[in-house]
């Protein structure tokens, strides 16, 4: 008999496993995250989520550990009971009470998997609300469409931003401005490129602008609405720009904030990789030429002439490491491109969405790798693990979720986008851009270096 303690190999020998379709430590995270941050991104708006009182607590303790902002994201709170009969009272109850607590300018409105599986109509309720309150001063109210089993926290802030255009967005006659829609970015690269576009001397709408609202001034009083975000104004004014420049990857089917504006209003979309690197900054700064007819600012002219240097001087570092990207679709497809630019072969590239156009994607950004990297859609991280080590990885690039990969693999992390919950100053990382770059290689490099010297016997000092 055997002992209690043996293992069994599995499969037994002679079969064959069945294909491993649960998700261990997925990859992403809610679709009305991602609205909730592209609402806080709008002035004087705050996230009510239609749904059970859970998802705003957990959404409100997921982004504070990044952000470290005070962040209130309200609740209708369904019970049993409005799950059943459905969930408009509530809401109306929601918007009621918000609207004399906080005195909001906006209240956008995300929805959960519970109402959308019960099929609650939020327009209509919107409607009833709006209709009931006539004669008093009411908030402009917003409302997408996020469950998430139909997305992730990325589809979710792409939805709030489509959404919020589709309803405030008004046409008239062209006027000498421009859209910007960055995506999820941090505050600190929207400071940069809300500095860029100063610099261009060009007016704008940069839709949604966290740069405040997650990461304010200390207050000596609490307030309930942080400063910043895009002034209502600004967009409504959208619709009579002379172009929207939007960075991401192209979409699939996928109708967009810049589509809407195409489509209705005739503003032309210019769609653009994220500016990681300095071939996908050329191209953001090339466009920024084009629609502004300016040249290229003297001191981003220099940035750019101390980021070539820089890859000179770090290239020996770099050439032929294999790194494990992962993160948003949009963000790692920036990474991947400004990796290959640098030398670093990116030998796994993964991501928890399933945009449908995301390989095609990354395979037109890799113009120098010589060995075609493993893409990994809708994955989760024990699978990017076991990947990972197959393909002998050497650095982890992407935010805090992957530290066990990094750790297990005993392999180096650098973390970069979001979320990043066991660093502090996770908002404050600038990414995009010639400066951002510069940080990112920097980073890189030293990272790099540093793990040399810690696995070498003499831990040597001087390179």
């Amino acid at each position: 008999m055997e002992a209690a303690t043996a293992k069994k190999a599995w499969p037994p020998e002679g079969t064959k496993a069945e294909p491993f379709v649960s998700t261990r430590n997925a990859c992403k995270l809610c679709a009305p995250l991602g609205a909730s941050i592209a609402f806080r991104g709008i002035a004087g708006c705050i996230p009510l989520i239609h749904g059970s009182q859970g998802c705003p607590t957990y959404i409100r303790r997921y982004v504070i550990s990044h952000f470290k902002e005070p962040i209130d994201i309200a609740s209708s709170n369904l019970s049993e009971e409005s799950a059943i009969f459905g969930g408009g009272d509530n809401l109306k109850r929601a918007l009621g009470n918000l609207t004399r607590q906080y005195q909001p300018a906006v209240i956008g409105i995300a929805t959960t998997c519970l109402t959308e599986t019960i099929g609650d109509d939020v327009g209509l309720y919107c409607d009833q609300y709006v209709k009931a309150k006539a004669g008093e001063a009411i908030p402009v109210l917003l409302h997408a469409s996020t469950p998430s089993y139909r997305g992730t926290h990325i589809e979710g802030f792409h939805e709030a931003v489509r959404a919020t255009v589709a309803a405030l967005a008004e046409g008239g006659p062209a006027q000498e401005r421009l859209n910007l829609l960055p995506g999820f970015l941090s505050p600190e690269d929207l400071r940069y490129l809300k500095e860029i576009l100063a610099d261009y001397g060009v007016a704008y709408t940069l839709l949604p602008d966290t740069s405040e609202t997650l990461d304010g001034e200390s207050w000596e009083e609490y307030e309930k609405l942080s400063a910043g975000g895009t002034p209502v104004p600004a967009i409504r004014a959208m619709g009579r720009a002379k172009a929207t420049l939007r960075f991401g990857i192209p979409p699939d089917g996928q109708k967009t904030a810049a589509t809407f504006l195409a489509e209705t209003f005739g503003v032309p979309a210019v769609n653009l990789t994220m500016p990681i690197g300095i071939g996908a900054t050329d191209r953001f700064c090339a466009a920024l030429g084009e629609w502004t007819g300016k040249s290229l600012p003297r001191k981003y002219a220099q940035e750019r002439g101390r980021l070539v240097d820089a890859y000179i001087d770090g290239h020996k570092y770099l050439f032929g490491k294999r790194a494990v990207l992962y993160g948003e679709a949009d963000f790692v497809t920036g990474l991947a491109s400004f990796l290959d630019e640098i030398g670093i072969a990116p030998v796994l590239i993964a991501t928890g969405a399933a945009p449908g156009n995301f390989r095609e994607t990354v395979h037109a950004v890799l113009k120098n790798s010589r060995e075609t990297p493993e893409i990994v859609e809708d994955t989760d991280f024990l699978t990017i693990e076991e990947k990972a080590r197959r393909l002998g990885a050497e650095l982890v690039i992407g935010h805090s979720k992957g530290y066990s990969v990094s750790r297990k693999l005993g392999i180096p992390l650098v973390r970069v986008g979001f979320p990043i919950h066991d660093r502090i100053g996770g908002q404050r990382i600038l990414h995009v851009g010639y400066r951002g770059t510069q940080q990112l290689f920097d980073r890189i490099v030293n990272t790099l270096i540093e793990a040399s010297q810690e696995a070498s016997s003499v831990g040597y000092s001087y390179i």
